[in-house]
């Protein structure tokens, strides 16, 4: 098989499983968590790290809030777990300044809760794995695009960058912002970033003073989320509060 056959068919593979990366970071959270060496934290500096943490991981929820509420229905910015789907390439808003807003924004939202092990060596290797990982799923898509949409993806490629965001050709949206559709298809998101930072925390405190305090911050918080979520979801697949015409 030819090195970009073996490329894309891998990237198809890891486009579908996905949704199982937040498991495998779980898992090694826990042993990073466990070693972690914390005494050069104090109080002051353990704040910063934190706040920076849930700051990065809050500006990839935006990116992604952003990107899902400008999209228009049938675009190539609406994929599913079973393929690639596009019924027109969407080029305007925020896929005028990069190619993958999506998986920029995925990328923050897991290195904010990376960061928050405290443990950096972690942050560099999540990072490197992260871009191995969505590298091959970004050339598959990539590929699809290609072959549906020909010139037309070539030349937009040509000038958008895939990752880091270059402001240079930045065109509005052709559609305005839908809080509607952020309301409908982030909630998961939303839960599984808020599950990740209680999970760290409540795992530290765990291997520091071998109980948990279930009235702490975490736990409250990731009680909020969850009441959040249910009602989303219910509003979701029970009312017609937050369906909307084009839109995913």
């Amino acid at each position: 098989m030819a090195l970009i056959h073996s490329f894309e068919k891998s990237g198809n593979w890891l486009f579908r499983h996905r949704g199982e990366l937040p498991v495998v970071l779980f898992i090694l959270a826990i042993p990073v968590v466990y070693f972690t060496d914390l005494s050069w934290l104090n109080p002051t500096s353990t704040a910063i790290l934190t706040w920076v943490s849930i700051a990065i991981s809050v500006i990839g929820f935006l990116i992604r809030s952003y990107s899902i509420g400008t999209t228009p229905k049938g675009t190539s910015g609406r994929n599913t777990k079973a393929g690639q789907i596009a019924e027109s390439l969407n080029v305007t808003g925020i896929y005028s300044m990069l190619r993958h807003p999506l998986y920029v924004g995925n990328f923050l939202m897991w290195i904010g809760i990376v960061l928050f092990t405290f443990n950096f060596s972690f942050v560099i290797i999540v990072s490197l794995a992260f871009w191995l990982y969505y590298e091959r799923i970004m050339f598959a898509e990539e590929r699809f695009l290609e072959r549906k949409f020909g010139q037309a993806y070539l030349d937009w490629s040509l000038t958008t960058p895939a990752f880091i965001p270059s402001f240079r050709n930045y065109t509005p949206s052709t559609v305005p912002f839908s809080l509607k559709s952020v309301l409908r298809r982030e909630y998961s998101g939303m839960m599984a970033t808020v599950t990740g930072f209680a999970f760290v925390a409540l795992l530290r405190q765990w291997f520091q003073d071998g109980s948990i305090n279930w009235l702490s911050m975490p736990v409250y918080v990731f009680t909020v989320a969850l009441f959040i979520t249910l009602m989303l979801r219910t509003l979701k697949h029970s009312t017609s509060l937050l369906k909307e015409k084009d839109r995913s």
